[in-house]
């Protein structure tokens, strides 16, 4: 079986193709990079293919693919994010028409709007979103349905793990002395999905029984956030505390940050964003009734041991 990976140059591709050869499966690496290290991706050949700039000549023939290729941030322009996660997802589906179609989405097409609780893949998605990020995400998910109603969508929250260039460094990044500052009171609780528990999940959609439809994929069970942080800073050795601010103050500081990157022309983002701290301050979680059911996932609880060496 030959099964293609795109973003195998990132976080999340890069360890689908490592989980693929773990499981004795041909993987074919696609990704923007000219070069990637053979160790980054199992030993799987490797095509440097930018999936906003064109289409893919000469695609090769496999039984699968596992889409992950797309933009991760919610700092960005509008058009950079659709080009990312709209047209690069269009490019994808005409590149491979007739294999088995794997979309790694986010369960950020969820309602930002209102809290999560224990969200069924139905909820989603919505008619309207407020970043671009999640309406970019969305729009890619409903094209992939529509040009291939067999594909199966996956929908991680918060992927953590070694590798991670996201998650735990804009954790880190926020500490200021001994405060990690928060939004909300800490208790709310929120899905976190490990990336083994999400290259499980890929590889089972890609080489498993043949099934479709919309999947969550996150760890066991919901965890608090205050707990979770408080996991994260033991781990890193980081002697540091969560002090939590409430929404409303938070938002104002998070909007004046995002105008003066703006107005210096920064490309990465302030460490405090309407976005992400719109998206901590409520319940965050998500039903996996189908994932276990029907994909056969068997996610394992929330850990950070070994966060030290990531």
């Amino acid at each position: 079986m030959r099964v293609a990976v795109t973003g195998a140059s990132g976080f999340v591709g890069g360890a689908v193709c490592r989980a693929l050869a773990g499981q004795g499966v041909a993987a074919l690496a696609f990704g923007r990079r000219a070069r990637v290290p053979a160790a980054h991706l199992g030993g799987a050949p490797y095509r440097s293919w930018d999936i906003t700039a064109g289409p893919l000549p000469d695609a090769p023939d496999v039984d699968a693919v596992v889409h992950c290729a797309g933009s991760v941030t919610d700092w960005g322009s509008a058009a950079g994010l659709f080009a990312a996660n709209l047209l690069g997802t269009r490019r994808v589906l005409a590149a491979f028409p007739a294999a088995r179609f794997v979309h790694v989405s986010t369960a950020s097409v969820y309602d930002p709007r209102r809290p999560t609780v224990r969200a069924k893949e139905h909820e989603a998605p919505v008619a309207r979103y407020p970043d671009a990020y999640g309406a970019s995400k969305a729009a890619a998910e409903r094209a992939v349905l529509a040009a291939r109603p067999d594909a199966i969508v996956l929908r991680p929250h918060a992927v953590y793990g070694p590798g991670d260039t996201t998650l735990l460094p804009r954790v880190l990044a926020a500490v200021r002395g001994p405060v990690l500052p928060a939004v909300g009171t800490g208790r709310q609780r929120i899905s976190l999905t490990s990336i083994d528990t999400l290259t499980a999940a890929c590889v089972r959609a890609a080489t498993g029984p043949a099934v479709r439809g919309v999947f969550n994929v996150a760890d066991a069970e919901p965890m608090a956030l205050d707990d979770a942080l408080r996991a994260v800073l033991a781990e890193r050795g980081v002697r540091a505390r969560p002090v939590y601010l409430p929404h409303a103050a938070l938002r104002p500081l998070a909007a004046a940050a995002e105008g003066a990157y703006l107005l210096a022309g920064r490309g990465e983002p302030p460490r405090l964003t309407r976005y992400a701290i719109a998206h901590l301050a409520v319940e965050r979680t998500l039903d996996l009734t189908a994932a276990r059911t029907v994909l056969g996932l068997r996610p394992a609880p929330t850990s950070f041991a070994g966060a030290a060496r990531w």
